[in-house]
């Protein structure tokens, strides 16, 4: 009954309160998340245990180069277990950096983008 006497001013409003709504919820939920990015963030500053690399070898099965202080270990990571398999020395490890840290999400999707099409060439290729 309530629906039928509206008129089409009091509908614009409510649309426009609900849109209005919607947009402070969205930047309230940007800011919340890069708040606590942030937060995170700060809390790994000056900690002596960084993950140099990681090798995924089945669905749960993982092996990692983990840096501890000055040292650098090979550990097998699975499902229940850490197992350290060695110690490396830096001459042993291939430490380049890598651009992805410095790049932004759109470079990193065109990235990822152009690497599947030429993985799609490549199987359309071996295909015929």
């Amino acid at each position: 009954m309530l629906l039928t006497n509206t008129s089409s001013i009091d509908t614009v409003a409510q649309f426009f309160t609900v849109v209005i709504i919607f947009i402070l919820v969205l930047g309230l939920t940007y800011f919340t998340t890069k708040w606590i990015a942030n937060y995170q963030k700060g809390r790994n500053v000056n900690n002596n245990i960084e993950i140099i690399e990681v090798s995924k070898l089945t669905a749960n099965k993982y092996i990692e180069i983990v840096k501890c202080g000055d040292k650098y270990l090979a550990i097998a990571v699975c499902k229940d277990t850490v197992t350290m398999l060695c110690e490396l020395s830096e001459e042993q490890l291939n430490l380049e950096k890598n651009d992805s840290d410095n790049m932004g999400f759109k470079e990193i999707l065109a990235k990822a983008k152009s690497v599947d099409i030429l993985e799609k060439a490549k199987d359309l290729k071996n295909n015929k």
